[in-house]
């Protein structure tokens, strides 16, 4: 995916190497050791995903199966959802995991959250500066809530 982004970096880390900024060119190189090792995945597990989930929509019409039984969103009760997206992802478009606190119909409002991270692309939603310093400390206060809440559920 985005060809270009990656081959303009690669281009640029190799400028970086060429100018003698070793510290560029080596953060160039820690970025794509993490990036690259979610890189395991089958081509079936991949393809048969790419189909149930995005070109026949199972989950959200209640298609999906695991193990030969049907996922059911409403079984979803007893636990807090917190969904969060990148305002500049090029993957998964804002408004596609908020989607899922319409789709979890038995968990109540105060329960559910959702977090547009502002200048975030995808791969920022779960890494780097923007992620540690304003995307985790929510994700903290967010399960701190959610504890206190099953804390004062009866027993």
């Amino acid at each position: 995916m985005n060809l270009d982004r990656h081959v303009n970096a690669h281009v640029e880390m190799f400028n970086h190497l060429v100018r003698g900024d070793g510290d560029s060119a080596e953060k160039h190189r820690e970025f794509y050791d993490e990036y690259m090792a979610v890189m395991d995945l089958t081509a079936e597990y991949y393809m048969q995903t790419i189909e149930t989930v995005f070109v026949r929509h199972a989950l959200p019409k209640g298609e999906m199966t695991h193990r030969g039984q049907r996922i059911d969103l409403a079984a979803i009760r007893a636990c807090a959802l917190m969904t969060v997206e990148g305002e500049n992802d090029d993957i998964s478009g804002v408004g596609q995991t908020q989607a899922a606190h319409d789709l979890c119909v038995n968990l109540p409002a105060e329960l559910k959250v959702h977090h547009l991270q502002k200048d975030v692309g995808h791969y920022g939603v779960f890494n780097g500066s923007r992620f540690r310093s304003q995307i985790a400390p929510r994700i903290v206060e967010f399960q701190a809530m959610a504890d206190e809440r099953r804390a004062q559920q009866p027993a």
